[in-house]
């Protein structure tokens, strides 16, 4: 019996949340994580889970064994990395996450630039706008664009962004020009969807934010498809600058209500705070903070 591959499935059963996850995770069959378990547990002579149809619960038993046995395998990660590293060679797969526009535009061509100096690693990108919990270890970099951020968690700032209100110019020329915050009321509104602020726009009056509620014809959780629609004049549309540079360069949208601008919105490489970090981490980071700075 292999404890140390149990400990593995254990300590991941408890973050996963279910045997048919952590099955899928390892491309193993769920009979056999429940193998694992049950090797674990007759061998350490505990219960670690209590098991139902509908649920799973760490004894407490389990619970010291999960924290004793996470912290283990975390120090033998570190310890194979900081062994790896000694050869001066950036290598491996590095796991990071991305808001589905930000990753779309501007880290396809961030990682192209960054596998081409370190060539000997593998980047697998998820793109989704929850951020992901980096406490269950799929992911080693969480890439957010906000104004909150989780304080158990190390955040490095690469860009900035304002979140502003666009429209086409045939818009504006058949519907008229919204002159306040007020007057969208009277407009058709294409509304991003997944955000912390939920069914409102938010915006900047007199130094204080504001939010109003928009009557959309158009949601979706994807702002490049947003911006198109609002390119064809299918409305008016509140976005980030990021999202909208390459529509504002050719002139399919302007900036409408530039007075009511919200403040700056930071985007932050996030990772959990270790004692020792991977060359493949350390590189990625550093690469993004100068990569932006351009």
């Amino acid at each position: 019996m292999d404890k140390f591959n149990n400990m593995q499935v254990f300590c991941r059963i408890v973050e996963l949340g279910t045997f048919s996850a952590v099955a899928k995770e390892m491309k193993l069959s769920t009979m056999m994580i429940s193998k694992y378990m049950a090797q674990l547990e007759a061998s350490l002579g505990v219960v670690l889970l209590n098991r139902t149809t509908r649920s799973l619960n760490l004894t407490s038993a389990g619970e010291a064994y999960y924290n004793r046995g996470k912290q283990l395998l975390e120090d033998l990660a570190e310890l194979e990395a900081s062994t790896a590293q000694l050869s001066e060679r950036v290598k491996g797969q590095i796991k990071i996450s991305a808001p589905i526009d930000f990753g779309g535009i501007y880290m396809v061509p961030a990682i192209e630039q960054y596998l081409r100096k370190f060539p000997e690693v593998k980047v697998l990108m998820s793109l989704d706008n929850k951020p992901p919990n980096l406490r269950d270890g799929s992911v080693d970099v969480s890439l957010l664009v906000t104004n909150k951020l989780d304080p158990g968690v190390v955040a490095r700032k690469i860009a900035e962004t304002e979140l502003c209100t666009y429209a086409s110019p045939a818009y504006l020329a058949a519907k008229g020009t919204p002159d306040t915050i007020d007057d969208l009321i009277r407009h058709q509104c294409l509304h991003y969807v997944d955000t912390p602020h939920g069914d409102f726009w938010l915006f900047n009056v007199d130094g204080e934010q504001k939010k109003i509620k928009t009557d959309w014809v158009l949601a979706s959780n994807n702002g490049r498809a947003l911006c198109q629609a609002a390119a064809l004049g299918m409305g008016i549309v509140q976005a980030p600058h990021l999202s909208v540079v390459s529509y504002l360069q050719s002139g399919e949208l302007v900036e409408i209500l530039r007075d009511y601008r919200r403040p700056s919105l930071a985007v932050y490489a996030t990772y959990l705070q270790r004692r020792f970090y991977p060359a493949k981490l350390t590189s990625f980071i550093d690469f993004l903070l100068g990569y932006f700075e351009r």
